[in-house]
């Protein structure tokens, strides 16, 4: 199985982190009442995918990290009903929907390839528990 070094050499990380980019970009086009309401929402929950895999990077068990990046995969998908409220509010056209519909999708894949090795590693990695009295 491949060993990551770091958490900047993460696949899941790098496209996490591209779409966390992405969203601030596109706000900033939002109406400034939204600030404190959609905007701040649909940031934060953005940039919590990219900070749940690092943290889970950053954790000593598989089982811990697996749950980071689950709770990874939540915050993708609640930032993608942001984007679709911002689409119904008419901040957000229905190409640019799609389009940022398709890039969580591809996170959403990337992350899920991810914690399907974190779950093989796992396995691999436990041994039989040894009964000694």
């Amino acid at each position: 199985m491949t060993s990551f070094t770091s958490i900047e050499t993460l696949e899941a990380w790098k496209v996490a982190r591209e779409l966390r980019k992405r969203i601030a970009a596109l706000t900033e086009k939002f109406p400034a009442e939204e600030r404190f309401r959609l905007t701040d929402q649909i940031l934060r929950s953005s940039r919590s995918v990219p900070a749940n895999i690092a943290e889970g990077f950053g954790r000593f068990h598989y089982q811990e990290n697996i749950q980071f990046c689950r709770q990874a995969r939540g915050s993708l998908v609640e930032t993608l009903e942001h984007l679709i409220c911002a689409h119904d509010e008419g901040y957000v056209d229905e190409t640019t929907l799609a389009e940022y519909r398709a890039f969580i999708e591809h996170c959403l894949k990337i992350l899920n390839g991810y914690i399907s090795y974190l779950m093989k590693a796992n396995k691999m990695n436990k041994t039989p528990a040894t009964a000694t009295q």
